[in-house]
C-alpha cells in the first residue's frame, strides 16, 4: 500500500472530491483526518473508512478561520500523530460576474478556497519542515487557468496554482512537495440542484471534453493518491490538469462556435 503508516489531512472531506480521496488514502494505509465545516459529513466519510477496516478522524473546522484550522490540526496531530500528507480541497464558488456580486461574497470565495490553503499549509508545514517529509497537494480547478466565469472563485483558484508554486520552491530543499491538481467538470453532489432543473447537464458538457465524458470523484482521487504517494517522489510545483483533455483543446467548441458565427 502506497500510503501505509502516513498521516494525510483533507480539507471538504465530508462529500465529492474529498470524500473519494480520503477514501483511497485509508484504502492505501493512510491514516485519514477528513475536515469539514459540516461536522456530520466528515463523521459520514469517517464512517464509511472505518467500515472498510480503515482509520479515520472527522474533525469541524471552518477553514477560513485561523483558529478553527489551529484547533484542527492540534487535534488530529494528538489523535493520529505527525501529519505527512495534507490536501486542501475545501471551495466554495459563489457569484460570477463582478459587476453583479456582492464584496462579502468576493470575500467568502477566496477565504474559502485561498486563505484556507494559507492557513493550513502554515499550521503543518512546521511539522513537515521538523521531520523533513511532507507532501501538500492542492485541488485548483480549470478555472485558474484561463477565463471562463465564475470570477471570484477563479481567482481564487489562480491564486492557489501561484501558491503552491511558491510552497514548492521554498520547502522543496527541506523535504516537503507540493503540487496542484486543476479538474475540469467533476460530477459531485454540488451539482445537484443544477441537475434537478437541467437533468441533462452533463450529457451537454461531456460533447465539449475530448475523452467524451465529465469527470467523476475518483478521477481527481487516484491523482492525488499519486502525487501524494513516493510514486512522485521527484516531483513538486506541478500543475496536474485533470480534465479529460479540455485544456488541451476542443475540436467540437470550434465547430460549435463556427456553427453558431455561420
Amino acid at each position: 500500500m502506497r500510503l501505509q503508516e502516513r498521516v494525510a489531512f483533507v480539507t471538504g472531506g465530508g462529500s465529492g472530491i474529498g470524500q473519494a480521496i480520503c477514501r483511497l488514502f485509508a484504502a492505501e494505509g493512510a491514516s485519514v483526518v477528513t475536515v469539514d465545516r459540516y461536522l456530520e459529513r466528515a463523521q459520514a466519510t469517517a464512517a464509511q473508512i472505518e467500515a472498510a477496516g480503515g482509520r479515520a478522524l472527522a474533525l469541524y473546522a471552518d477553514v477560513a478561520q485561523p483558529d478553527s484550522v489551529s484547533a484542527a490540526a492540534q487535534t488530529a496531530q494528538e489523535r493520529l500523530g505527525p501529519v505527512d500528507i495534507l490536501v486542501n480541497n475545501a471551495a466554495i464558488a459563489e457569484g460570477d460576474d463582478i459587476l453583479t456580486i456582492d464584496e462579502a461574497t468576493w470575500d467568502l470565495n477566496l477565504a474559502v478556497a485561498l486563505k484556507s490553503v494559507y492557513l493550513c499549509s502554515r499550521a503543518l508545514l512546521p511539522g513537515m519542515l521538523a521531520r523533513r517529509r511532507g507532501a501538500i497537494v492542492n485541488i485548483a480547478s480549470v478555472n485558474g487557468l484561463t477565463g471562463i466565469g465564475e470570477e471570484p472563485y477563479s481567482a481564487a483558484k489562480a491564486g492557489v496554482i501561484n501558491l503552491t508554486k511558491n510552497l514548492a520552491v521554498r520547502y522543496g530543499s527541506q523535504g516537503v512537495r507540493a503540487n496542484v491538481i486543476c479538474p475540469g467538470t467533476i460530477q459531485t453532489p454540488i451539482w445537484q440542484s443544477r441537475l434537478d432543473i437541467d437533468p441533462t447537464v452533463f450529457d451537454r458538457l461531456a460533447k465539449w471534453y475530448p475523452l467524451g465524458r465529465v469527470g467523476q470523484p475518483d478521477d481527481v482521487a487516484k491523482a492525488a493518491l499519486f502525487l501524494a504517494s513516493d510514486d512522485a517522489a521527484w516531483i513538486t510545483g506541478a500543475v496536474l490538469n485533470v480534465d479529460g483533455g479540455l485544456m488541451a483543446g476542443s475540436y467540437r467548441m470550434a465547430r460549435d462556435l463556427a456553427a453558431a458565427e455561420g
